[in-house]
């Protein structure tokens, strides 16, 4: 078992570090609803880099059910991840059925189906209990 053990830690040491897997970096994004500036972190799937391509991003978005923000794209969005899941206060996410791109401030512990998840708002996310339906932006922060 030792000697498995060395020959383990000898291949890794001469191994590139570029053939090394990284952990997957969370994609940085500025949130601005009127006066209110957040950051979220958005996870790297296929959902979340088909938003990232429309940034700067503005869109109108519904407060709904005194629980979410969204915005209805006209068209679909790669969701290959969609499932049903619960969901956690702070949440950014993709329900399917009506292409709805939503961040969630309140939670209701509902399980919704056709769920995929797109990250998170980092902090402040409570700012949306106070702004009613508004216009927010989603841009990349540079780093």
């Amino acid at each position: 078992m030792l000697k498995a053990f060395l020959l383990t830690v000898a291949f890794m040491a001469i191994m590139p570090s570029s053939a090394i897997a990284a952990e997957p970096k969370d994609i940085k994004v500025k949130v601005t609803a009127g006066e209110y500036v957040l950051t979220a972190s958005f996870l790297d799937n296929a959902t979340s880099r088909a938003l990232i391509t429309k940034f700067p991003l503005t869109i109108p978005m519904m407060d709904l059910y005194s629980r979410e923000m969204c915005y209805r794209f006209p068209d679909a969005l790669p969701a290959n991840e969609a499932g049903t899941s619960g969901y956690e206060v702070g949440d950014i996410v993709y329900w399917t059925p009506r292409h709805s791109f939503v961040i969630m401030y309140e939670q209701n512990g509902e399980r919704i189906s056709s769920l995929q998840k797109i990250g998170r708002i980092d902090s402040g996310v409570e700012v949306f209990k106070r702004t009613g339906d508004t216009s927010v932006t989603f841009e990349l922060i540079d780093g």
